[in-house]
């Protein structure tokens, strides 16, 4: 997918950002006109970054894994990464840069499938006593790809294990595969990536793979809740 704010030169990039950063500052005062409150009521306002860092910084995103996602994702993204930002605009910044992908999540056409994505974390509260586990879930049907308990779950190798016996018993790769950012699954991301470097689609190569904070990666934190209540703990 091309995002057209990507392809602006410096001069019409910042004639888009002026544009974004009108149409916000309408829209503000627009709602501050029906929500003025007496001032022994305010509060102190929080301070916002510059809207033209949180331009950048969602370009920067939507180069990336980024474009997956919505406008709370982002919203999160940007708090992680230092950046304190209003949520509608955020909203507003990625639905002017990428169009086409808030459409299409406004209209709920995005294609989800079992073996899209499949989340794989490890679970190590059990670490102390010797059990470490490794899990992953389709993101789709919460099929459980793989749950294994090892002596490890820090060794690639042992990781990478897991996922190409998945591959091998379900005959193939899943689209995407989401991890955290521990160094434990740069095999699974080399596999996954080589498996996928030939394909066409817009999700080929190295696009193929997401690692992020474990906390997002939502599928198999779920399930390791689902665990933990069942009584593992």
């Amino acid at each position: 997918m091309v995002h057209t704010a990507l392809t602006y030169g410096t001069s019409a990039l910042a004639t888009f950002t002026e544009n974004v950063c009108a149409y916000i500052h309408e829209s503000d005062a627009i709602k501050k006109n029906h929500c003025r409150l007496p001032v022994k009521h305010r509060l102190n306002r929080r301070q916002y970054a510059d809207l033209g860092e949180v331009i950048d910084f969602i370009m920067q995103q939507l180069e990336g894994p980024g474009r997956l996602h919505g406008y709370r994702w982002m919203y999160s993204k940007c708090l992680e990464n230092g950046i304190c930002a209003k949520k509608e605009d955020v909203r507003l910044i990625l639905a002017a840069l990428d169009p086409h992908s808030s459409d299409m999540r406004r209209s709920r056409r995005l294609i989800r499938r079992p073996n899209y994505i499949w989340h794989a974390d490890s679970y190590d509260k059990l670490k102390p006593y010797g059990i470490c586990i490794n899990g992953c879930i389709d993101g789709f049907s919460r099929k459980i790809i793989w749950l294994k308990a090892a002596h490890t779950s820090s060794n690639p190798r042992v990781i990478g294990g897991y996922f190409l016996e998945a591959v091998e018993q379900f005959g193939g790769c899943p689209r995407i595969v989401r991890t955290d950012l521990g160094t434990e699954n740069v095999v699974v991301r080399d596999i996954q990536t080589y498996l996928r470097h030939s394909d066409a689609d817009s999700r080929s190569g190295e696009q193929s793979y997401i690692a992020g904070a474990s906390t997002t990666n939502q599928r198999i934190e779920s399930w390791w809740g689902m665990l933990r209540k069942e009584g593992m703990e």
